[in-house]
């Protein structure tokens, strides 16, 4: 199952205090970045529920997927550094394996299928370089990227602009990116070989039953099913932000994102049955009607806010809300909390939670609720409305003298986290990162 990307997201980060020069002339100059910083992450991700949208809205969404991903960030001068971002993500999917049901002697959507698409990697590289002037308060950056998995690459680049002022106290930021995408279609397997057969009475195609257990003299006939003419997805996004340190314990930012999207939007192999058509099944897997069929455009525009609370010594609140909403009717609102406790000067221990709140698509309906005269169609359910919980724990270890060595790195930090996701329509998650930074001594 591909990993979508559903929206692009801007991180900001928000500025201490320090002192503005009363000169323009720079007698000194500190560095950008002092030495090369080697950040190893990882995550392992592990999913359940009830609503394939594969197997059209039911069956299981069994999907493991492990991201090991190394960033190393270089400084080329005083002023310049380059990021190399480098990561793969590799899943594997009792659903996805789906795409395919017939390889197995019993075909079910509660089933995992042992096909070629119950598993794949995702490769992807990011080259990001950053310029900031000599007074700081000035930082111009760029990036490519690219990435590819069996049925779909990526391409990407783009560029930002920050302005610090107010004694570095304020900042705006624009961020413009681009990614040129392109699939290489999967289509379920009985409406591929439908097409492959023309239509004609063979193969599997001889009879099917009704219902599980009873034999009907129809001959599947998909007759809304055809290949998808287009094979590429656009995105556009630009990103605006401006965040400010209050006072000394509080810390605030707005941004907001303009998304826009054209081309193949929807995912072929994910299946679709109508209620106006008759059932068809191999064994308890029924054949697809039709596949998703959504728009080739999607406008969207997420708006959030951070703010930061030092409230002792001890304890910080950290706060997140976002506002998101696009033109197929989806809205969504995203809560986030954090409380990072001090234990000692090293270790730090960070409750979290997490709600989400989303109105669903237009197009969207469950399992068998469609009908065949409609011109766009989904049954997945990431698409629908439903509410989501998140809790979590973390622990960070933070190493301010790089006591702890790797042949000419030392520890900076260590950060590790676990959290439980919950979705009112049966999905469940657990999902455990893994950060560590390293730099040259």
């Amino acid at each position: 199952m591909k990993i979508k990307v559903t929206s692009l997201f801007l991180f900001c980060s928000l500025l201490g205090f320090s002192q503005e020069k009363d000169s323009t002339e720079v007698t000194y100059k500190k560095r950008v970045l002092e030495t090369i910083e080697v950040d190893f992450l990882m995550s392992y991700y592990k999913q359940d529920g009830i609503h394939s949208a594969v197997s059209g809205g039911r069956g299981m969404e069994e999907l493991t997927n492990i991201t090991p991903t190394i960033v190393v960030a270089i400084p080329l001068n005083d002023d310049d550094v380059l990021t190399v971002d480098a990561g793969l993500s590799a899943y594997s999917s009792a659903s996805s394996g789906n795409i395919n049901p017939f390889d197995s002697n019993t075909p079910s959507p509660w089933q995992a299928s042992s096909g070629a698409s119950a598993q794949d990697q995702l490769k992807s590289l990011v080259l990001n370089y950053s310029h900031s002037s000599d007074d700081r308060n000035t930082i111009l950056t760029g990036h490519v990227s690219g990435s590819v998995e069996y049925d779909y690459s990526s391409i990407g680049f783009g560029g930002g602009f920050s302005r610090l002022f107010n004694g570095k106290n304020s900042e705006i930021s624009a961020n413009a990116n681009v990614y040129l995408d392109t699939w290489k279609p999967i289509y379920p397997k009985e409406l591929q070989d439908f097409m492959d057969y023309n239509g004609m009475n063979g193969g599997i195609y001889n009879y099917f039953a009704v219902t599980p257990g009873q034999v009907s003299s129809e001959v599947y006939n998909p007759s809304n099913f055809k290949f998808h003419d287009t094979k590429t997805r656009n995105s556009f996004a630009l990103s605006l932000a401006f965040s400010q340190v209050v006072t000394k314990k509080i810390q605030g930012s707005i941004f907001m994102d303009v998304l826009y999207q054209n081309g193949l939007l929807s995912t072929p192999y994910q299946r679709v049955y109508f209620s106006d058509k008759g059932n068809f099944f191999i064994n308890e897997f029924q054949l697809a009607d039709d596949i998703e069929r959504l728009p080739d455009t999607r406008f969207k525009i997420p708006i959030g806010t951070r703010w930061n609370f030092y409230l002792n010594e001890k304890l910080t609140l950290r706060t997140y809300y976002r506002y998101y909403f696009d033109d197929w009717d989806i809205s969504s609102h995203t809560f986030n909390v954090e409380l990072p406790y001090k234990i000692t000067d090293k270790f730090t221990l960070i409750p979290m939670y997490r709600y989400y709140k989303q109105q669903k698509s237009k197009y969207f309906a469950p399992y068998e609720q469609h009908l065949s005269t409609e011109e766009y169609y989904t049954s997945d359910y990431d698409l629908s409305t439903f509410n989501a919980n998140q809790y979590g724990l973390g622990i960070s270890y933070t190493d301010i003298f790089t006591n702890m060595k790797i042949w000419k790195f030392g520890l900076k930090n260590l950060d590790i986290r676990f959290n439980h996701y919950d979705r009112n329509d049966g999905l469940n998650a657990n999902i455990v990162t893994f950060a560590v930074k390293f730099v040259q001594q």
